[in-house]
């Protein structure tokens, strides 16, 4: 088969690292990739919300699956252009996307099909909004309706900062039409974790759970991040909670799509809060993404011991099943090197060396996720998140021991990580050392 994977990042690195190792994969392009993925795939010079481009290229070089990897071109269409040209995708259509493009078209569709998640409203007007937030017990949660490139979201401590949240989107502007509409929420206390299902329009085949980390700082100190690390599995899912989860949340979402003439193909990944119960833990749900996360793709397809690539085509032609899916008894971590100002401004174009040193540590996979490549062959930074550098070990433990002597190994003093990935899984396993 030939393949195109759309997107730039650690997880598009991921993906193409898995698919370029499937027997069925003849050609691999990745649009518009990075220094990374050119040593596993070819890269094209088309970015990945160049709709029109990318349906060019994948009818004019006959590929036979494209993979999307961001949530934007899903949400504007991507596939829908490229079945219209005949040609298969891995991933939702746009009015499916719709579950990660707007967050009150997911809250709505939670009530009408008994999803559970917090209690919630959605708001145009200012006014309203802050006098909701006046009724409301605090802190709460307020969220801009559409895709901010995870900025959008505040936990507002007091009636204070929750007004100047709303006003920074209503009134100001700051997400454009991503702010237009804001959600507001009752905050749920609990511990969170990222569950992924792979659908085909009727089917969901259950994938495993990750845990991430979306503060910049050690012990989840500072602002929230794209996410600076991840490991799987989660030990706070376990398998009776994952049986709830795919019951209570994944199934009746798959039937409620379906039913409402929006059947979702692709990853569903389910955020979820796990908050104490009557009867025991329970999940709620927190929000949907539409595609696989970053990074915890990278920590799912290093304990994937089937081939991705007939997994996805199945998805895609309505098959899953036909599909089962074995894992690796082992645990994978993935921690994020950032550069430095992240995730405010940073300073680009920095050299970064050792990358052969790092990924000569047992176990380890050096993922890039903004990165390029200068003619003389210096791997440079070119972003916020810039390497991901993953361990596959028996324990978590010593996935994280793995992942940071490879971190120590590399020689880029301008990046920075956190030096504490994976705690809640360490701490909760008795028999570390």
């Amino acid at each position: 088969m030939k393949l195109l994977v759309v997107g730039s990042g650690g997880r598009e690195h991921a993906l193409c690292w898995a698919l370029a190792a499937s027997p069925l994969c003849d050609k691999l392009w990745c649009a518009p990739g990075n220094a990374g993925i050119a040593g596993t795939a070819e890269c094209v010079d088309i970015a990945a919300d160049d709709l029109d481009r990318l349906v060019a290229f994948a009818r004019d070089h006959a590929v036979d699956l494209v993979v999307v990897g961001p949530e934007a071109p899903l949400v504007a269409g991507l596939v829908d252009q490229l079945a219209v040209a005949g040609i298969r995708a891995f991933g939702p259509r746009a009015a499916a996307a719709a579950l990660e493009g707007s967050k009150g078209f997911m809250k709505d569709l939670c009530a009408r099909h008994r999803i559970p998640t917090a209690g919630y409203r959605r708001f145009t007007d200012p006014a309203l909004a802050k006098a909701y937030v006046a009724q409301r017990t605090l802190p709460i949660v307020i969220k801009a309706d559409g895709l901010a490139a995870g900025k959008g979201v505040t936990i507002a401590h007091d009636v204070a900062e929750a007004g100047a949240a709303i006003d920074e989107a209503l009134v100001g502007g700051r997400f454009g039409r991503a702010g237009a509409e804001l959600v507001i929420e009752d905050f749920l206390a609990g511990e969170e974790v990222s569950f992924f299902a792979i659908v085909d329009g009727t089917t969901a085949l259950p994938l495993a759970a990750a845990q991430d980390h979306k503060a910049v700082g050690d012990g989840d100190t500072g602002p929230n991040t794209g996410g600076m690390g991840a490991y799987s599995p989660a030990p706070v899912l376990t398998p009776a909670l994952e049986q709830k989860v795919m019951e209570r949340i994944i199934l009746p979402t798959v039937r409620g799509m379906a039913a409402e003439g929006r059947p979702f193909t692709g990853v569903l990944f389910a955020g979820l809060m796990i908050t104490p119960g009557a009867d025991g833990p329970e999940p709620t749900l927190i929000e949907f993404n539409v595609r696989f996360g970053d990074p915890e793709c990278q920590t799912l397809l290093l304990r994937l011991k089937s081939d991705l690539l007939p997994v996805l085509v199945a998805a895609a032609d309505g098959t899953l099943d036909q599909v089962t899916l074995e894992w690796l008894d082992q645990a994978a971590l993935c921690v994020v090197m950032a550069a430095a100002g992240y995730p405010g401004p940073v300073v680009g174009g920095t050299a970064i060396r050792g990358l052969d040193a790092a990924a000569a540590v047992p176990g380890v996979t050096v993922f890039h996720a903004g990165t390029r490549a200068d003619a003389d062959g210096t791997i440079r930074a070119a972003g916020g998140r810039v390497l991901g550098v993953a361990a596959r070990a028996a324990t978590v433990a010593e996935a994280q021991r793995n992942a940071y002597r490879a971190v120590d190994a590399l020689d880029w003093p301008e990046g920075f990580c956190r030096r504490d990935i994976g705690w809640r899984a360490i701490t909760r396993d008795p028999s570390r050392p």
